[in-house]
């Protein structure tokens, strides 16, 4: 295989045959292909564009190139859920544990925020002793005795998907939908999945701004992901507002834990975990049709099971024992809380999500460089949802800052990110449409 003429052909606007791309990945891993040759390939793809049948080998060829896990072991489906990233958007940590309350298997292996959006790892390393770095025998023994872990990923899973997207950050090709696919259906397919659900961000604080990026994006994955074996659906769900009513890490673990205990029934962001719980009780099996598994999944919670789930988790990977019972004897607070006033009274018809995501990141919630320490005490709760009626002067949110003058100037920002109206707005539905 000589790697010019992959990438000369793909330039041309050729598609290439599965056993060149496994060539050309192989090389990636182990050497063959230099960065520059890599980033040529990244390039002609972006502008050439890949077949499905190339996606699939692309993604198939990046899950190969390091360690598949096999869960033949276990007798119960194996499942997972991948977002594209919001603003308070701290699903996982609830999907996960309701899942396993549900009879399912759940290795969950997740990754940091990424520009205005939160990481998951990010939050539960906001519990102390919380180890998102574990060995496979660890993670393997969270999984049979729990049912779910949420972990971080290892060196050895599809270490060619590390190594081209470092090249595609530097090279402006990171918006290609098939090395977007690739790239994330590579690392759930090393997974050892039975089954998968995508939740597909649309709106001002998504990367897909529009409803044709999210559906063009959606539609890629589902159906690389099914051609490659792996039972998919995405639900496409709005992020023009905050999924959740809080934005920074341990804020976003004190809004699971209510979460859990049933304290934000009839929220969007309870619409949102039980809709994706569905999809994947349904495809794995376990109940005939989404109306029911919906409210499987709701039993798990106000049953305590979920609950019950995430606790063992939390302690199995090395935080402490009653963390649900005293979360406050653990979680850092900010030294600073400052509510955010309403400038004007009416209804809450806007909010500039990407900013508001920024805004955390400012606080030092997230990071802007890869190096960066994250300070997980910062952020933003208490935000209510657009249509809400406010009074001039009312509280629409918190800020949870380090100094004073943090909080000041966050809290100025807020007001102006946030657009009140006389009538009440027209939303999007939380779940905006299903691609199955």
């Amino acid at each position: 295989m000589l790697p010019q003429e992959i990438i000369r052909r793909k330039r041309d606007g050729e598609n290439l045959a599965a056993a060149d791309i496994a060539g050309f990945v192989a090389g990636i891993t182990g050497g063959d292909v230099s960065d520059a040759q890599a980033a040529a390939l990244a390039m002609a793809v972006f502008f050439r564009g890949m077949s499905r049948d190339e996606t699939i080998a692309l993604t198939l060829a990046m899950r190969d190139s390091g360690t598949v896990l096999d869960w033949s072991d276990l007798s119960v489906p194996v499942a997972d859920k991948h977002s594209t990233g919001g603003v308070g958007d701290n699903v996982s940590l609830m999907l996960a544990p309701i899942l396993a309350a549900c009879g399912l298997a759940v290795p969950m292996i997740s990754g940091r925020g990424l520009g205005h959006t939160g990481g998951t790892l990010d939050k539960l390393e906001a519990i102390p002793g919380y180890e998102i770095a574990q060995d496979e025998t660890v993670f393997r023994r969270v999984v049979r005795d729990v049912g779910c872990a949420i972990v971080g990923q290892t060196a050895d899973l599809a270490p060619a998907d590390r190594r081209l997207y470092s090249v595609r950050d530097v090279t402006a090709t990171v918006e290609s939908v098939p090395m977007i696919t690739a790239s994330i259906l590579s690392k759930k397919l090393a997974a050892g999945l039975h089954t998968l659900v995508l939740d597909v961000k649309l709106g001002n604080g998504a990367f897909m701004q529009s409803r044709q990026e999210a559906e063009t994006l959606a539609r890629s994955l589902v159906e690389v992901a099914n051609g490659a074996g792996l039972k998919t659906t995405a639900l496409i769900t709005d992020m023009n507002q905050p999924l959740g009513d809080a934005a920074g890490n341990s804020l976003e673990v004190i809004n699971c834990l209510q979460f859990l205990d049933g304290k934000t029934s009839g929220s969007r962001l309870e619409a949102v975990v039980l809709a994706l719980a569905a999809e994947i009780l349904v495809q794995a099996g376990v109940m005939p049709d989404l109306g029911d598994a919906e409210r499987m999944a709701a039993r798990a919670l106000s049953s305590g099971g979920a609950m019950e789930r995430f606790g063992r988790m939390v302690h199995g990977l090395g935080g402490p024992a009653d963390f649900c019972e005293r979360p406050e004897a653990y979680l850092a607070k900010a030294p600073v809380q400052k509510a955010v006033a309403a400038p004007a009274s009416g209804y809450l018809s806007t909010c500039e999500t990407r900013a508001l995501g920024m805004a955390v990141v400012e606080l030092g919630g997230g990071r802007r460089q890869a190096a960066d320490r994250i300070d997980h005490r910062v952020g933003i709760a208490d935000l209510l949802p657009l249509g809400s009626w406010v009074e001039k002067g009312q509280p629409i949110a918190t800020v949870h800052a380090a100094t004073e003058g943090e909080a000041e100037r966050v809290a100025s920002e807020i007001q102006r990110l946030y657009a009140i109206a006389d009538q009440p707005p027209e939303l999007l539905p939380v779940v905006v449409s299903r691609i199955a």
